[in-house]
């Protein structure tokens, strides 16, 4: 089933809704007392919305022991990705599984996980439907003027929130200290705004451990995992991915072919992604055993293989790979071989290359890394949006849609079918 912006977007309010409904009864029968769970101030808990909607969208072909075992998957490495960034940015542990059997530093664990597969199951069998009839229900205009006045005023909460709680430290301090008339109202008046907002986190999750910061090498470039550090292994990646790629179906097929997901250099986007997001994720487990690291590679690549190739067949009608004459195949879109060959990566990166490679990134003076980072991620950022345009008039030229805008004719001149399908090779249009 096709979902249009605005059915998701309702799914995503009703969900979130619903899962703050969970999450406060839970707290509430915990604590014996109402709490307003959440990082916003409104009644709706995103990571729930994100996650029904993301299993919504990718596992809607799956059914049966799939269906479930891929919703736990998919929810235990949101709310794993979720618990990792509200400590990287807030430096706080907000929930705690310590306790809980089979569990991964407090973040996820194996029960939750299980509760998770069923209620994605329970999402994707019974769910959608009923809550999208009731939607339907609704005339169309003022059911979508609604939901951009609810998208209004979430983005609000959580950006107000986000600045509130992101700086918090340095704020208090600041508001202690003011004690000029004009400063004086200001800062009166943001102590209360921040009182309300950490008094209620404070109250949902009174569990929640402050965690220490890392420490960062002064006046070196990407120090750390940073920002800096980051971007650059995105290019690193995606360029020796494109290159193994290319390497590989030469060994395999004896033939050279493209490999690269954007029209202008050889760059693999999914894997740019794979090791920037993998090095950011697992950054605080590098030093762990290559068990753990072979484990982890496998369940994250392949979740993350999966969703790629779901979303570029949803966004451009192509699947640019398939995997349905391997054995252990998922729909096609993973298999158990090439999970594992995520798992092994993750192991040879961790112990033997990005140490070596974090070094010489390192080394690199502070302006000249800055100034190239700035340029070469401007210049990635055009591409992809380029790319995208291309993949998009190469899917309605196969559609027999017309060009009837500069920009289509323009596409249409640079990037013909011929050239498409040279950079592109392995692309198969579906329906």
């Amino acid at each position: 089933m096709i979902y249009t912006g605005y059915e998701l977007l309702w799914l995503f309010f009703a969900y979130a809704f619903l899962g703050w409904v969970l999450e406060t009864i839970t707290a509430a029968a915990k604590q014996r007392r109402f709490v307003n769970r959440g990082l916003i101030n409104g009644p709706v808990c995103v990571i729930y919305g994100i996650g029904a909607c993301l299993i919504t969208v990718s596992l809607q072909e799956l059914s049966g022991f799939w269906l479930l075992l891929g919703s736990g998957i998919l929810a235990t490495v949101i709310e794993w990705i979720a618990g990792h960034l509200i400590e990287r940015f807030y430096h706080e542990k907000w929930w705690d599984y310590s306790k809980m059997p089979w569990n991964l530093d407090g973040y996820v664990c194996l029960p939750v996980s299980a509760l998770w597969g069923v209620l994605g199951f329970i999402v994707v069998k019974w769910g959608n439907a009923p809550l999208l009839r009731l939607f339907h229900l609704c005339p169309a205009l003022p059911g979508k003027l609604i939901l951009w006045i609810f998208t209004g005023l979430l983005v609000l909460d959580v950006v107000a929130s986000l600045i509130i709680m992101s700086g918090r430290s340095r704020r208090i301090e600041r508001w202690q200290a003011a004690d000029a008339w004009i400063n004086g109202i200001s800062s009166r008046l943001g102590k209360w705004i921040y009182g309300h907002v950490d008094a209620r986190v404070r109250r949902a999750y009174p569990k929640a451990q402050k965690k220490d910061r890392e420490e960062q090498a002064v006046g070196v470039f990407a120090a750390g995992c940073g920002f800096y550090k980051i971007v650059a292994l995105f290019f690193i990646g995606a360029f020796l991915g494109d290159v193994v790629e290319t390497i590989f179906c030469r060994i395999t097929a004896g033939v050279w072919m493209s490999r690269s997901s954007v029209v202008w250099g050889p760059f693999s986007i999914v894997w740019g992604l794979g090791i920037a997001g993998a090095t950011a994720l697992l950054y605080k487990y590098k030093d762990r055993s290559e068990h753990f690291l072979f484990l982890m590679g496998t369940f994250l690549g392949g979740a993350y293989e999966y969703v790629c190739s779901v979303f570029t067949e949803l966004v451009f009608g192509t699947v640019f790979w398939d995997y349905s004459e391997l054995p252990l195949n998922l729909g096609g879109r993973i298999n158990l071989l090439y999970c594992f060959f995520w798992g092994i990566a993750a192991v040879v990166w961790f112990k033997f290359f990005y140490p070596k490679v974090s070094g010489l990134i390192e080394r690199i003076p502070m302006r000249l890394g800055k100034a190239a980072t700035w340029i070469l991620l401007i210049f990635m950022i055009c591409n992809v949006l380029v790319s995208c345009m291309a993949l998009t008039r190469y899917d309605e030229r196969s559609s027999g849609i017309p060009a009837t805008t500069t920009w289509q004719q323009t596409i249409d001149e640079r990037f013909p079918d011929e050239r498409m399908e040279r950079i592109y090779p392995d692309a198969l249009k579906v329906e």
